[in-house]
């Protein structure tokens, strides 16, 4: 009779490692999904806020006119470019996934179309109107 209980004790032991195997093998791989998506969308935002903030000062130049100056520093996790028109300041962000976002906010300048290397880390972007100039210059120090 003792050896009937320890089968049963086996057998249930045994159902409840197969449950846990199993519920280990589909929840991993959603829990890295959604870690990653919420790691897209924090990149996104602080990409977006870095923008404005360069927006902002380009727009604060051109209101001030020739002679004025602004300097943004922008700190990045990863590479990229940003991309600066006379229209909007834009950056095309790569996601874990491997795809791509536009991250893009709008600005009025007279800037020729650029495109700014960022590195990882701090970068040291100025804006700038000068004297004499009919057209403001943006680029990157350091």
């Amino acid at each position: 009779m003792r050896d009937n209980w320890g089968q049963v004790s086996l057998e249930y032991l045994l159902i409840f490692a197969i449950s846990m195997i199993l519920l280990i093998a589909f929840t991993l791989p959603l829990t890295d999904f959604t870690i990653q998506t919420a790691l897209d969308v924090s990149d996104s935002l602080d990409m977006k806020s870095d923008l404005s903030k360069l927006s902002q000062a380009i727009q604060t130049v051109y209101g001030q006119g020739q002679g004025s100056r602004q300097i943004v520093n922008i700190i990045s996790q990863t590479p990229s470019k940003i991309d600066v028109t006379d229209s909007h300041v834009s950056c095309n962000l790569k996601l874990k996934d491997g795809s791509r976002k536009l991250v893009k906010v709008t600005s009025k300048s007279n800037l020729a179309k650029t495109t700014i290397p960022i590195s990882e880390g701090t970068n040291t972007i100025v804006v700038e109107w000068p004297v004499g100039s009919e057209t403001m210059n943006i680029h990157k120090t350091g």
